[in-house]
């Protein structure tokens, strides 16, 4: 009799173990991300406390990312792919990695997300000038507001920026100055810029930080990476140039042939990716979401931003060409930094 009711407790606890572990199983998502480490724990944590649902995730740049879903085509290891810029989202999608997902969250207006629903973006950033105050009072200048005053005389050896063939903030100025101005009025403005550029950086943020510590007067850069460095304390003014300006997005999709019984779970962390919890979390790192939601001191809603009408599909298909034109023109990789 004991050995009987021995064999039904096994029995017992080995049912309670199967579904213990089918709940689990049930209860978990695998993920891509190319939000920085520090984010992506929040992040993935505050949607496990809400859901339930436990984010098992790899933290690759962008660029690893296609090509690891590219390797990975035929048996994807992953279901959702969290953050990383618009351009990126695009080659996926170009590459059929991702699958469209018609998200009742994504309410961003229409050129902050894919016409087909393959991507939504879930913050924004627009490029800015990063002026030094003290460094503009020393000089008698005052901080520039629209790209034609940055080719002004008096800013001659002020200004920096990155190189666009290494760095994406940099391309995304010199594809935001061809939409503006049309591609030879473009290559002649950046002909005009150069002579006032004291040096081109490998890192899009390089020349903010450069700006910030007065080693250059004026920078061309990311909003948000400025709104960091004045949270900090740095003396940096922002502004926005008045004609207009490009933006990058951050953005999530759906990887296709994730694996098998994630599908619901990655929709759910998609949705919840674009809703007022994260949102939150992403305006605590000085960017910009599309939910209205609090944001830090200094960052300015997009919608308050003169943006172009960017052309994110078009900025992708051309950058090779664009970028070796940049280099033939202005012969701008023999005043780069070194690389390192």
């Amino acid at each position: 009799m004991k050995k009987l009711m021995f064999a039904l407790l096994i029995l017992v606890l080995a049912g309670t173990f199967v579904m213990a572990s089918g709940q689990s199983e049930k209860d978990r998502v695998t993920a891509y991300t190319t939000l920085d480490e520090e984010l992506a724990r929040e992040v993935f944590k505050a949607f496990t406390e809400e859901t339930g649902i436990q984010v098992d995730w790899v933290r690759l740049s962008t660029g690893e990312c296609v090509a690891r879903m590219e390797a990975e085509q035929a048996n994807p290891q992953a279901s959702i792919w969290y953050g990383g810029v618009g351009l990126g989202h695009i080659e996926a999608k170009d590459k059929g990695l991702t699958m469209p997902y018609d998200s009742p969250a994504a309410n961003m207006p229409p050129n902050f997300k894919d016409s087909e629903n393959y991507w939504s973006g879930i913050y924004a950033g627009p490029l800015c000038f990063e002026s030094n105050t003290k460094m503009l009072e020393k000089y008698g200048l005052t901080a520039p507001r629209s790209w034609e005053d940055l080719i002004k005389p008096e800013y001659k050896g002020h200004i920096q920026m990155a190189n666009p063939g290494s760095s994406g903030t940099a391309y995304n100025v010199l594809a935001t100055m061809v939409q503006i101005l049309g591609e030879d009025r473009a290559f002649e403005y950046m002909k005009e810029l150069d002579k006032n550029i004291t040096q081109y950086t490998r890192s899009g943020s390089a020349p903010g930080k450069n700006a910030s510590i007065g080693e250059v007067t004026i920078a061309i850069g990311y909003a948000h990476d400025g709104v960091k460095l004045v949270d900090t304390g740095y003396p940096l003014d922002i502004t926005f140039p008045a004609e207009g300006t490009g933006y990058e997005v951050a953005s999530i999709s759906l990887i296709k042939g994730g694996p098998e019984g994630e599908l619901d779970n990655a929709k759910t962390l998609y949705d919840w990716a674009l809703g007022e919890t994260a949102a939150k979390i992403y305006a605590s790192r000085f960017v910009v979401p599309f939910v209205d939601v609090p944001l830090a001191k200094g960052a300015v809603p997009i919608s308050q931003v003169n943006t172009i009408d960017q052309d994110d599909v078009w900025s992708a298909a051309n950058k090779q060409r664009l970028v070796d034109k940049w280099n033939e023109v202005i012969g701008g990789e023999e005043r780069t930094e070194p690389k390192k």
